[in-house]
């Protein structure tokens, strides 16, 4: 997802630009880190509490969430677009002494290249991946199917109320999405039990000032 021009509304062509590794190495490379360091508020408060075993980390960026769950215990496989992206995520294990737990790779969510492997994972964990809506249960149902039974399946964006309070720009139509999109993406994927479904408000610094942002946090367990 990317900031454009607020009187221009992005085709989809445009949207469908803007996930392609071209533009994610483009925006790291233009900046020497482009995201705080710090893990996500919301995986942190969905899975402290999870016994450690195998996570995938999807759209992992810098690695602050890769890191914090090998930090405690997880083993951890880490996959973005941007090789950019995921040889900082490698440089940054290495410095928090956990590169032993983290394994990097490439996934290119919206063509679903290289195949992510089925009933492996006991965390999913996919943070502000924002696809269009033409793309959005495809994309969300193969990453869905990676969860273990067993496991779980950690979805966390930008709510539409976002855009209606005028924190944040569309982006294009349908990009900010409620939970209940990804209820229904995955329910023929597996048998899930609902853990979390919510619209989760939080503090955010946005340009310098401090303003109430709302999340869509959805936090799914696969039965057996």
């Amino acid at each position: 997802m990317h900031h454009h021009d607020p009187d221009h509304e992005p085709t989809l062509e445009e949207l469908r630009e803007a996930l392609t590794e071209e533009f994610w190495d483009a925006k790291y490379e233009a900046s020497q880190r482009v995201w705080s360091g710090n893990p996500n508020q919301r995986l942190v408060e969905q899975a402290r509490d999870l016994a450690p075993g195998r996570a995938l980390d999807v759209g992992c960026g810098e690695g602050a969430d890769a890191i914090w769950l090998a930090g405690r215990g997880w083993d951890v496989t880490a996959v973005d677009v941007s090789t950019v992206a995921l040889d900082r995520t490698a440089e940054h294990a290495i410095e928090a002494d956990v590169d032993d737990d983290i394994d990097v790779g490439v996934y290119d969510a919206m063509a679903g290249r290289p195949k992510l492997r089925r009933e492996r994972y006991d965390l999913v964990t996919v943070h502000f991946l924002h696809v269009p809506r033409e793309d959005f249960d495809d994309v969300y149902r193969r990453i869905a199917a990676a969860v273990a039974p067993g496991g779980r399946l950690l979805v966390v964006a930008h709510h539409p109320a976002d855009v209606e309070s005028g924190v944040r720009p569309s982006h294009g139509p349908g990009l900010l999405f409620p939970p209940e999109r990804v209820l229904q993406a995955v329910r023929d994927v597996a048998a899930w039990s609902v853990e979390t479904s919510e619209a989760a408000t939080r503090e955010q610094v946005i340009d310098g000032a401090p303003v109430t942002v709302t999340d869509t946090v959805v936090r799914l367990l696969r039965n057996r």
